[in-house]
């Protein structure tokens, strides 16, 4: 195929992950995205659509290891036809998949491939050799075979079973980033550990090396020099991350400048670490998948207030919290923006001064 450009989605355990593991090792241009079932399908497939018209350019939208219902398959089809009539444009779709639920969808549209007897990933592969110029090396299809094993529960393929239950340990385990705040960077960090995983497949015993080596492999991820523990590395790395993407998760409330982040926890230690790396900011806001606020200040300005005046919450001038009534779960960042700037705006509107400002506490 001559297109350069793939927009791959794919799921989010050991098989979906896998599936993008080995596109990797193709001659493409690849965007990754992530989705488990659900409003989660839908969010991610407009995301592609939309980028897919930024850019302005031909492209495969490439399906691995998702079933599609029969709604978001029209509603997926449609759209490339109208782009590709619209916008004369060359967009193609691939679905490359082995869950019976999708037979339905299967049976009407060409693009929609279905073998329940294979993982995706083992699908995936067979089929970027064919069609996508695989550069694979040399142990990537005994890593295929793990994933197919313990994918499918082929207890009787011992050692790829066992080596397989280790991997798929190795990725939903491994929750140090948020796959909505730091989308791309998460799929990396998970594709880099597999990586890391092939290299003890054909020892003996590997399932038992890689188990007692997860830990290390984690730190090495996140270690920029010195050694620490996984959870110190791991908050620097993601502060430098909040860092980096100041100029797109900045918001306003009344003068005082806040940062806001979505699903990322642990605001006590990852808040107030934000807040000594950049001074400039008043105070920074959490806000969970079920709209439940975590805020941190450092002196600047009362978030018990902001909690109190944005949702009824409250606690301390540096540490409060509350919940936003009616917050829609989202799976992309924008959307969760979207919704707490109306908040603000709408609260601006009619809240009074800020309680305590900085000479007060």
């Amino acid at each position: 195929m001559k297109r350069q450009t793939i927009h791959h989605l794919s799921h989010i355990d050991l098989d979906g992950y896998s599936c993008q593991f080995v596109m990797r090792y193709t001659p493409y241009k690849i965007f990754n995205y992530n989705a488990n079932y659900g409003a989660e399908v839908r969010q991610k497939l407009e995301l592609i659509i939309e980028n897919i018209k930024k850019n302005k350019d031909s492209a495969i939208i490439l399906i691995t290891d998702l079933n599609l219902t029969n709604d978001e398959s029209r509603w997926l089809n449609g759209e490339v036809h109208k782009i590709n009539d619209t916008h004369k444009m060359d967009i193609t779709l691939t679905l490359l998949d082995h869950h019976g639920s999708g037979e339905s969808s299967a049976n009407k549209y060409k693009w929609y491939y279905l073998d329940t007897e294979r993982c995706a990933t083992k699908i995936t592969y067979d089929y970027a050799k064919e069609n996508f110029s695989l550069d694979e090396p040399e142990w990537m299809e005994k890593f295929v075979n793990i994933v197919n094993a313990v994918d499918l529960w082929k207890q009787e393929e011992v050692e790829n079973f066992e080596l397989g239950k280790v991997c798929m340990r190795l990725i939903t385990e491994t929750r140090e980033l948020n796959k909505v705040m730091f989308a791309e960077i998460d799929t990396n960090y998970k594709l880099s550990l597999l990586l890391e995983a092939t290299k003890y497949i054909n020892e003996e015993n590997a399932h038992i090396l890689l188990d007692e080596k997860i830990h290390s492999i984690k730190k090495d991820f996140f270690k920029v020099d010195k050694n620490d523990t996984l959870d110190n590395l791991a908050t620097k790395y993601i502060v430098q991350l909040l860092g980096d993407a100041r100029a797109e998760k900045t918001i306003y409330y009344k003068g005082y400048r806040g940062y806001l982040s979505y699903g990322v926890g642990n605001t006590s230690i990852i808040g107030n670490g934000f807040l000594l790396a950049y001074p400039e900011y008043d105070f920074i806001v959490d806000v969970s998948y079920r709209g439940a606020m975590s805020l941190r200040a450092n002196n600047q300005v009362s978030v018990s207030q902001i909690s109190k005046e944005w949702a009824n919450g409250g606690g301390h001038p540096n540490a409060a919290g509350g919940r936003i009534v009616g917050f829609k779960e989202q799976y992309r960042y924008d959307k969760v923006k979207q919704q707490i700037e109306k908040v603000i705006n709408d609260k601006e509107a009619v809240a009074g001064d800020l309680e305590y400002k900085k000479e007060d506490i």
